[in-house]
């Protein structure tokens, strides 16, 4: 038997614009083609990212980038077959009676390769510097509303220790507990308490969806090409462990 079997909607929960598509897109293209209602929470706009060299590359440190990492993560989402999707902070994926909040994309700094950790200049209203209570308060609210039958985002080190991946993680996780909704955590490998997921079939959607990131990253045959010059493969298979 598979986790997903009994499951007719799920919710998606991710730190910034492209994380939807990289780590997860070849699930939610396929989970889309069985019927199953995707929803998405997406926490920041990814303000503090870098930009691909080209003629989005003006849009790196202004107002503008965000808004056109909005317009990407819509388009990527359409694209994946995502029924709808919310900014954290905003209703209702906020907590009653709080005013609107934005949260704003943390920042990271490597430790290692394949490690990051905490920038050391992250903002005052950054995602990783927000009450953790209100970040899980937003997300119960979102749930609430959605009621979906899994959650599905980050393992404890938000895949490779992002700050804003972690605090997601956390708030997530304490959400779907509160509300006792089943969690499942986002594995690169596979694991005996894991279940596996090869979803090459979904790639051509998959590599549509990543396209529309054009001021984050590029397709390069086989890989994603970040904006610092990082390549990684183009992932469609996932693993996904229930907490």
């Amino acid at each position: 038997m598979s986790l997903l079997d009994s499951v007719t909607s799920v919710l998606f929960v991710h730190a910034h614009p492209d994380d939807e598509t990289i780590s997860t897109g070849g699930l939610i293209a396929y989970l889309a083609s069985r019927g199953i209602r995707v929803s998405l929470v997406t926490a920041t706009r990814g303000e503090r990212g870098e930009v691909v060299a080209g003629p989005l590359s003006v849009l790196a440190g202004t107002p503008a980038l965000a808004e056109e990492r909005e317009r990407e993560l819509e388009r990527a989402a359409r694209a994946l077959g995502v029924d709808e999707g919310f900014w954290l902070g905003e209703i209702p994926a906020r907590a009653p009676g709080l005013p609107a909040r934005r949260y704003r994309d943390s920042g990271m700094e490597w430790i290692r390769p394949g490690l990051a950790g905490p920038a050391a200049d992250s903002e005052a209203d950054a995602l990783a510097r927000a009450p953790l209570a209100e970040v899980i308060n937003d997300l119960v609210a979102v749930l609430r509303y959605v009621r979906p039958s899994l959650v599905i985002s980050y393992d404890a080190i938000g895949g490779y220790g992002h700050p804003d991946h972690v605090r997601v993680h956390d708030a997530a996780l304490g959400a779907s507990r509160a509300l006792t909704i089943p969690y499942a955590e986002i594995l690169g490998a596979c694991a005996a308490d894991a279940e596996w997921f090869d979803l090459d079939a979904e790639r051509e959607t998959v590599v549509a969806a990543l396209r529309f990131h054009a001021s984050q990253l590029s397709v390069d045959g086989d890989d994603v090409v970040h904006s610092g010059g990082q390549r990684d493969p183009i992932r469609t298979a996932i693993g996904l462990r229930l907490l």
